[in-house]
Formats: structure tokens, sequence, C-alpha cells
């Protein structure tokens, strides 16, 4: 076909064509290497380095619901329930939603479980209060919607991200929202004959840059084209939530090369010089 065809990067990547990230725990060997070092083992290397390390079969999302629903039913709320509940956070679970899952669970396990599962995820979540605000009051001056959080990418960004189907007709198109500083790895978007990628901001202020380039300030309107086998990044500024459209550009062998995550020095050193 010589129609150019273009498709949303997130709705076409599926995790099956990504490499998959090991879990890394050594909470085992820390806390009991010397004492029960085959229970360490078990912990870290065969929990969390293959089971919790599955997540071509079951994502972390889901991993740290259903944890936090079993330890939660068996009334167990000390320092292993908070570290999953962070986990949980770390993985997608909002605010709004670990509420509501704690109170789903309180009916089937028992009201004071509740309380006590409660009263540790308004710690772990307590900065969130602010940034709900902030988020509802981005979502009023942008047309598109923010949508739900983008968990299936979320070990490759740093902060959280939101993803919104806006079309699915003739061409794929969503809108990728960032909370501020929110950022995704260094990644290549590979093709042997077109590809690339292209973003159009939607709301708020946001960079990319493309290495050994100076960044680009993204604005509303703004139009980024990115060649592909271009090693690159994009994310959302310090002080501002951002959104755009992401689209990729059909090409052949096509595939997107995840890579080291975009470091504060690195991120810092761009917001002090803009």
């Amino acid at each position: 076909m010589n129609k150019l065809l273009l498709f949303s990067v997130f709705s076409i990547l599926t995790l099956n064509v990504m490499a998959q990230e090991k879990i890394v725990q050594t909470a085992g060997r820390d806390q009991l290497g010397t004492f029960a070092p085959k229970f360490a083992e078990l912990n870290d290397d065969v929990l969390f380095g293959e089971v919790w390390s599955r997540t071509d079969k079951l994502g972390l999302r889901d991993r740290s619901l259903v944890t936090i629903t079993s330890l939660i039913s068996q009334g167990i709320t000390d320092n292993s329930l908070v570290y999953h509940l962070q986990s949980a956070k770390k993985n997608g679970i909002t605010r709004t939603e670990i509420a509501e899952i704690i109170t789903h669970i309180g009916f089937y396990a028992g009201w004071p479980k509740a309380w006590a599962a409660f009263n540790l995820a308004k710690g772990v979540w307590s900065e969130d209060t602010a940034g709900e605000d902030a988020k509802a009051a981005f979502q009023r001056e942008m047309i598109f919607p923010i949508g739900e959080p983008n968990t299936a990418y979320a070990q490759y960004f740093i902060g959280n991200s939101y993803l919104a189907p806006v079309s699915r007709e003739q061409v794929n198109i969503s809108n990728v929202t960032f909370e501020p500083r929110c950022r995704n790895n260094w990644h290549i978007h590979r093709a042997t004959k077109g590809g690339g990628q292209m973003l159009i901001g939607v709301a708020g202020r946001g960079w990319y840059q493309e290495e050994g380039k100076p960044a680009v300030e993204i604005l509303p309107g703004t139009v980024i084209h990115i060649p592909a086998n271009v090693k690159h990044w994009h994310g959302a500024a310090a002080d501002s939530w951002f959104a755009h459209l992401a689209f990729e550009v059909s090409g052949e062998n096509t595939s997107n090369e995840w890579l080291e995550l975009v470091t504060d020095e690195e991120y810092d050193k761009i917001e002090r010089t803009k």
C-alpha cells in the first residue's frame, strides 16, 4: 500500500515483543542471608526473580492487586503490607483505586482488617491528594481525556503516565498524559524502511530530546517528527502536567527498543538551562 498509515505507538506495541524486565529483590539476603540462606534465596530469586517477573503472564499491577488482597484478608498489616502497598502505587494503582479496593475487601475479609489497611494506605498515598487535585484541574483545561494509568508501560517511565484512546478507526490515535517530571526512558523506533514517530502537543509543557542534541520544548500545537532509528525520550516539564498525541508511522520491520532511564541529573540539567 502506498498510503501512509499512522498508528499509535502505545496501541500497537505489546509486551510480548519487548524484553522482559526481571524484578530484582535483595530483602531476603539483606535481612536473613546468614540466618536462613535458603529462605532468602527462595524469597529473592524464586518469588520475585521468577514469579513476580512473569509479566508476560500477569502484569505487575494485577500481581500487586492479588498480593495486597491476600495480605489484608489474612489480617497482615505489618511492613510487608506497607511494602506491597508502595509497590502497588509504583505499579499504577491510584489513590482512588486503592480506597475502592480496600472498601471492597472489607465486605469479604472484615471491617477491622480494612480499617487497619486504610491506616497504612493513607500514608503511602498521602502525597497524592494534591496530585489528584492538580490532575483534575489539568483535565478541565484539556479537550481530550486523561484516560487510565498507563500500567502496561509503567516499567519504561519515571513517574505516572496515563493513556486515553482517541480514535480506533482509520488511524489509531491515543492521548498520553504525564504528571510533572514524568518521562519515558530513552528509546528507539526501529525500522528498515519508513517508521518513526510523530508527537503533537495537546496541553501543558513538556520536553523532547534526541541523543546528542539540545532538548526541545513541547507546547500545545507543537509537532515533533521523530525519524526511525533515532535514540530519544519525551515527557513533562518539572512544573507542569503535559499531554501529547502519539503516532507511530508505519514502516517495514518496525519495533520499539526501550533503553536506559533518563536520570535526574540529565533531566535537571535541562530544567536549569531553560
